[in-house]
C-alpha cells in the first residue's frame, strides 16, 4: 500500500531519506559541488513523505520562494522504489499543498547530473526557466517552473 503523509523537517524518516539523498548527490556531483550549499533541511514546514507498506521510500518539501510561488526542495525516491511513479506522487502532493497555501507557481533547481529528475519534471509540465538568485553562477544548475492549475 502506498501512503502520502504531510509532515515537517523534524520527522525522523525525512531526515533519514535526506541522508540518502545527500549521499546520492555526492556520488553524482562530488562532495564540494556548489549546489550542496542549498541542501540544509532545518525548519522546513512543508514536507511530504511517501510510505510503501509503512516504510518511507520518498520525500520532498516546499518553501516560500516569492509572493505567489513555492520552491520544491529535497526530492528523493529510494532506489528500490524507483520506476513506480513515487516521484510523481510526491510532486503532485507538493503542488496541491502549494495551491492550498494560495500559491500559483512552483519553481525548483537541480543539478544536470540527475537525468531521472529532469524527465520527471518535464513529464509533469515543468518548463526550463532562466537561472535565478545565487544559481546564476553555477554552470550545471538547471531551473524549472510550473504554473499550477486552480
Amino acid at each position: 500500500m502506498i501512503e502520502t503523509v504531510r509532515t515537517n523537517s523534524d520527522d525522523y524518516a525525512f531526515k533519514n531519506l535526506v541522508v540518502l539523498l545527500n549521499a546520492d548527490l555526492t556520488e553524482r556531483d562530488g562532495a564540494a559541488h556548489p549546489l550542496a550549499q542549498f541542501n540544509p533541511i532545518s525548519k522546513l514546514k512543508y514536507v511530504v513523505l511517501v510510505l510503501k507498506d509503512g516504510n518511507p521510500v520518498g520525500c520532498g518539501a516546499i518553501t516560500r520562494h516569492a509572493k505567489n510561488a513555492m520552491e520544491i526542495k529535497r526530492m528523493y525516491v529510494s532506489p528500490e522504489a524507483r520506476g513506480q511513479r513515487i516521484g510523481e506522487k510526491i510532486l503532485s502532493e507538493l503542488e496541491k499543498w502549494s495551491r492550498a497555501l494560495g500559491k500559483d507557481t512552483c519553481v525548483l533547481f537541480m543539478g544536470s547530473n540527475q537525468p531521472e529528475a529532469n524527465k520527471l519534471y518535464e513529464r509533469n509540465g515543468y518548463l526550463s526557466i532562466p537561472k535565478y538568485g545565487k544559481l546564476k553562477d553555477i554552470s550545471d544548475s538547471l531551473c524549472f517552473a510550473k504554473k499550477l492549475k486552480s
